[in-house]
């Protein structure tokens, strides 16, 4: 159990006792007063004992405003009470808890002098008025009681800060532990990448063009191979990215027309709104996904315009890229084959896992528009 859990606990025992003692209390104070007094004199005080506990009940269960009158009640009650029978003096101590907890901060003080005033008062009358430590005491005990529950409350308050820090505290280690945790798998990947495909990428450009010095290659051996330069530099682009979590040098806009301009060169890049800062998931998936959607235009689109539009809103990004190409049947790609219709896949399972929308709009001879939304703002217990 949490010292959180283990405060209302706590506060659920303490009550409980509270109420317990003011039962055997109120109890045993009736016993004592009906066995030495007359029935004559007994009525009254039975008929404000009923009322006191009755006032008491309503007190400890209303909530809001309804428990601060109940209280106030039943210091009224308690009040008349003990002075006309002192012997039901020793209710005092439940009557304080109650007052110190039904009623607001400023109030609390006072109820609390009152009730201590009655109780001095009834207990000086029993007394004849004759004995000052049975006035005096009861007044003494009531600014001890309240010394000691501000104090005891200061002291809770200031141990739900700590507790509060020490939670905000073990948010941030863990999330210090996850960030880094994403930078190693970052960097594994990173070093995956650059053994494998980049050394295998550059190893094929080599050769390529060491064939092409020796024996002319054709014309299409060639656009293949600048092909593949291109994609080396990208991969070692997304090395560099992954190994690296300083955040971008250069615009999102840039990017983007870097990314999609590699497949088709005059492609128009715009941006609406007011450009911010992204976190690196987001910027990345944006990146991504314009230069797979630039790829498609490229090899299936036979467009003769083509545009990226960048949006900013208040609580989300929006990407939209738009071709004047031969269109395609969107239900037609929902899976992939060898011959491509991956890319669509991958681009909306990018949005999707950021928590965004993505959707294609097109048809056969009348273009396509590729539309993605994408939240930049941070619900609790989520991160981008």
């Amino acid at each position: 159990m949490t010292t959180a859990e283990a405060r209302p606990e706590r506060e659920r025992q303490l009550n409980f006792a509270v109420h317990c003692g003011f039962a055997v209390l109120i109890t045993a104070s009736l016993i004592r007063f009906v066995f030495r007094h007359g029935p004559d004199e007994n009525t009254m005080v039975l008929v404000l004992a009923g009322l006191l506990c009755g006032v008491y009940v309503t007190a400890v269960r209303s909530p809001g405003p309804a428990r601060t009158v109940a209280t106030w009640v039943l210091v009224a009650v308690w009040t008349v009470l003990v002075v006309l029978a002192p012997s039901f003096a020793w209710c005092a101590f439940a009557v304080f808890f109650v007052c110190r907890s039904g009623v607001p901060a400023r109030q609390a003080a006072a109820a609390t002098a009152v009730t201590a005033l009655g109780t001095a008062a009834g207990l000086f009358k029993l007394s004849d008025f004759t004995d000052v430590a049975a006035l005096l005491g009861p007044l003494a005990a009531g600014l001890v009681l309240t010394l000691v529950y501000e104090r005891l409350e200061v002291a809770l308050a200031r141990q739900a800060a700590l507790n509060n820090e020490l939670r905000d505290a073990q948010a941030q280690a863990v999330a210090a532990e996850r960030a880094a945790g994403t930078m190693a798998e970052r960097e594994r990947v990173a070093r995956e990448i650059h053994d494998t495909v980049t050394q295998g990428l550059a190893s094929t450009v080599l050769l390529l063009e060491a064939a092409d010095r020796k024996d002319r290659l054709s014309p299409e051996v060639r656009q293949a191979t600048e092909q593949l330069r291109l994609n080396l530099a990208e991969t070692r682009g997304l090395v560099h990215e992954l190994a690296t979590a300083d955040a971008p040098e250069e615009p999102l806009e840039t990017a983007l027309a870097t990314a999609v301009r590699t497949h088709v060169p005059q492609m128009r890049v715009a941006v609406v709104g007011q450009p911010r800062e992204l976190p690196a998931e987001v910027r990345h998936a944006l990146v991504r996904i314009a230069q797979s959607a630039a790829a498609n235009v490229q090899q299936h689109a036979r467009a003769q315009t083509a545009s990226v539009t960048l949006g900013f809103l208040p609580d989300s990004v929006t990407l939209d890229i738009y071709d004047d190409g031969l269109g395609f049947a969107p239900d037609a790609t929902a899976g992939h084959t060898r011959e491509g219709g991956y890319g669509l896949r991958a681009m909306r399972q990018r949005v999707e896992q950021l928590g965004g929308t993505f959707a294609v709009e097109s048809a056969p001879g009348e273009g396509t528009v590729i539309g993605v939304e994408i939240p930049t703002t941070r619900t609790e217990g989520e991160t981008l």
